[in-house]
């Protein structure tokens, strides 16, 4: 069989694709294989494809690069403003704790300035509260009951308590330490909340400084009251006994244009109303003081009282010019008043007798005494002792034969003593 019959039954074989180039006299060929015409084509579709996007990416670029630009400008703009807005918070942060701060200093100053006025009034207190202390005496449970005394609350001294003085202090009016400027938003709710309670605790201490204030004044008022009222017991229980009293106390007929007070004038004022106040029963306590008020033999009873009697010795209607008390031989025998002595000795029927001149034409007379120890002219004292009382002289026994007089004329010792009983408190 030819090779044309086998190719029919084996089937027709496939030959390999031949590439021939004749130039002049020169053949040449080369077989082209189908993996290298499938490389040679991916080969030529990549560059093709490189080419295309190469193209793309110089037609876009462009865009791309504005794209990019505009949204780091957009990132930086947000940056920006979020730095704005921090530096604007801290801004505000800043001032509002300088504000604070400041506001702070004032308040503490005022408070320093308040507490240092009170100590100045301690000091111009101290002697005119002394005085009304030993002048007037214990204020009233009513009294007590509004103003409290200064030795139990420290209100004349001005001072704060030392826990107060040390809150004022940790404070910090002169704490110059920057306040944190990053703060979160915990710390500003911390901060407000400090503020909130250094308001409370300065509300507190003007509170209590308030308070003090308000019992100085409530103090020299009620002192001045019973100033005021103790003068016009005294002058009232004089002038109902009929005895002379030179006060000024009922000044009535004032006048004058209305002006404001503050604190201080409204201090003054009441400071300069307790002087007065106390000068008025300073003046009312000398001039009772001058009058023979005490009883001269206090706890023994009146055997005789003065006006007309029966004389013990004639049994005749007579004129007892004065009041005889029970007394045993050799007791002491007590002036009633101050006064200088202008008679002692024998004087008829008062026995041993004892004048002392009181001013303002008042004299007593102390008679029937067994025994004189003192001389014409020596200055005695309320209480001091004269002599001791006896039964010398037109007597029936021993007694204190006790007179009063008043420019020479006898009056009616009970009168004095009634008096005496009434004031005794006061003076």
């Amino acid at each position: 069989m030819n090779s044309n019959g086998q190719s029919a039954v084996f089937g027709r074989r496939k030959e390999p694709h031949t590439v021939i180039i004749a130039r002049g006299n020169e053949i040449r060929h080369f077989t082209i294989r189908p993996w290298l015409a499938a490389f040679i084509g991916s080969a030529l579709a990549a560059i093709a494809i490189g080419y295309l996007l190469a193209t793309s990416y110089l037609v876009l670029r462009d865009d791309l690069i504005g794209a990019t630009t505009a949204r780091q400008a957009r990132l930086q703009q947000a940056y920006e403003d979020r730095i704005s807005a921090l530096r604007a918070q801290v801004d505000r942060i800043t001032s509002r704790q300088l504000l604070d701060q400041q506001l702070m200093e004032t308040k503490v100053s005022e408070l320093l300035a308040r507490q240092s006025q009170l100590s100045q009034r301690h000091g111009r207190l101290g002697p005119i509260l002394e005085r009304a202390e030993s002048e007037v005496g214990d204020v009233p449970a009513a009294a007590n009951a509004n103003a409290t005394k200064p030795d139990e609350h420290a209100e004349i001294s001005g001072s704060l308590p030392q826990a107060t003085t040390y809150s004022v202090a940790s404070l910090g009016a002169g704490d110059t330490r920057p306040f944190s400027l990053w703060s979160t938003r915990s710390e500003s709710l911390d901060n407000e909340t400090a503020a909130d309670r250094a308001d409370k605790l300065f509300v507190s201490i003007n509170a209590s400084l308030k308070a003090i204030e308000n019992q100085q004044l409530t103090r020299i008022t009620t002192l001045a009251d019973n100033a005021y009222r103790n003068a016009d017991a005294i002058s009232q229980a004089l002038q109902a006994a009929g005895l002379p009293v030179d006060t000024e106390l009922d000044k009535n007929d004032v006048g004058g244009p209305l002006v404001p007070l503050d604190s201080s004038m409204i201090f003054d004022s009441k400071v300069k109303e307790l002087d007065e106040a106390l000068d008025a029963l300073d003046q009312v306590k000398k001039e009772a003081r001058k009058l023979p008020l005490s009883n001269p033999a206090p706890g023994h009873t009146v055997t005789s009282p003065f006006g007309v009697r029966t004389d013990p010795i004639l049994g005749t209607a007579a004129l007892h010019t004065g009041m005889d008390f029970r007394a045993p031989i050799g007791m002491p025998a007590k002036v009633t008043a101050a006064g200088i002595v202008t008679k002692a000795g024998w004087n008829g029927g008062y026995g041993r007798m004892v004048e002392v001149d009181h001013g303002n034409g008042f004299a007593t007379r102390y008679g029937h005494l067994s025994e004189i120890d003192v001389t014409v002219g020596q200055k005695l004292a309320a209480g001091d002792v004269i002599g001791k009382t006896g039964s010398s002289g037109r007597s029936t026994g021993p007694h204190l034969h006790y007179e009063v007089r008043h420019n020479g004329e006898a009056v009616d010792p009970l009168r004095f003593l009634a008096v005496g009983k009434k004031v005794a408190q006061y003076l």
